[in-house]
């Protein structure tokens, strides 16, 4: 098996796979498959799996990723590779001609990225591709392997692919229910702690949900209040955010009734525990709304001073319950219009 390996994986890749499952051991298991049946079927006991078939060729990754959490304890090592779009991109030589590349690459997010994901039309392409070319996003296959009940070790890019480490630590959660839409329903905190969901246009990879915790561990909070260096967001996500785009099907949360036009920001359980108490109690008796107060307060989009103008919009709010959001709606107006106020 050691020999199969060096000869599937350059040197640099045998050490950082080794170096987390010893390759030659009896307990590591060394597979190159996209049947869950192969994983398994192996009936020693081991403390390792290592997957050489590219996730890009399964036709179930989760159903995979399920069956190697089955056969794993807990802080046992998983590992396998994709390739990325960015690196395909780079390997193909049709890259290099402009204008032609634009259509080209253009074609196959249609077709190998988007197909696969539209009901429907994702059968047809599994009938004709068997699921053996598919384009993956990082977010999408680092947030599958956290929905499936994996923690995040490493990961690192070499000889064309993205080599994950992963350790189980718990089992798949049983109730995911990932978005592939254009629109997103996000779980968040409406007036008394009610769980609401709160709709969005797609600016993130599918599966980005459960990559958030990750991302504040690696880089924390940017100036914006937002996660920095947020590999999640797509690249036509970053102007949707820019000019408020991505918030337009929140309407739909005020014809609901679970949000109002002007208010505190819709937040998630996660971001709750990063807001100081007072504003915690303060903010959970009023309905989220679609313009946040530092918009209309003209304020940086820092966290803290998106905190500040929250709790500056909630003491006016008590104190003049029927005006301030009026007040604040047209004030808002003003700044995104004469003052070009953006969105971070």
């Amino acid at each position: 098996m050691n020999n199969k390996v060096r000869q599937e994986v350059s040197d640099e890749a045998y050490v950082l796979i080794n170096n987390y499952a010893q390759i030659e051991s009896k307990n590591t298991f060394v597979v190159y498959t996209s049947n869950p049946f192969n994983i398994l079927n192996n009936q020693h006991n081991i403390d390792a799996i290592v997957n050489l078939k590219p996730v890009n060729q399964y036709r179930y990754i989760n159903k995979l990723f399920i069956a190697v959490n089955e056969k794993l304890n807990n802080d046992n090592i998983f590992v396998c590779r994709f390739e990325t779009i960015q690196a395909r991109k780079s390997r193909q030589k049709i890259g290099n001609i402009p204008f032609i590349r634009n259509f080209y690459f253009l074609f196959e997010f249609l077709t190998l990225r988007l197909a696969p994901k539209v009901w429907g039309i994702k059968k047809i392409f599994f009938f004709l591709t068997r699921g053996r070319l598919r384009l993956l996003s990082k977010a999408e296959v680092l947030g599958r392997l956290v929905s499936t009940g994996f923690d995040i070790v490493e990961y690192k890019s070499l000889d064309g692919y993205l080599y994950c480490v992963v350790k189980k630590v718990k089992q798949p959660q049983q109730n995911y229910n990932p978005s592939y839409g254009p629109i997103y329903a996000m779980p968040r905190l409406g007036k008394n702690g009610k769980l609401i969901k709160v709709y969005k246009f797609r600016t993130m990879h599918p599966f980005s949900e459960y990559l958030h915790d990750h991302i504040l561990k690696l880089n924390g909070y940017a100036e914006s209040g937002k996660p920095k260096n947020d590999f999640r967001l797509t690249p036509w996500g970053k102007i949707f955010r820019k000019y408020w785009i991505d918030e337009l099907p929140q309407l739909i949360n005020v014809i609901k009734g679970d949000m109002k036009l002007v208010g505190i920001r819709p937040i998630s359980q996660r971001y709750l525990k990063d807001i100081p108490d007072d504003l915690k109690k303060l903010r959970l008796k009023h309905k989220p709304g679609c313009i946040p107060p530092y918009v209309s307060l003209n304020r940086k989009s820092s966290l803290e001073e998106v905190l500040q103008a929250e709790r500056d919009y909630l003491i006016l709010k008590e104190k003049n319950p029927y005006t301030t959001d009026l007040k604040f709606f047209f004030t808002a107006i003003f700044n995104i219009v004469v003052k070009r106020k953006r969105s971070a």
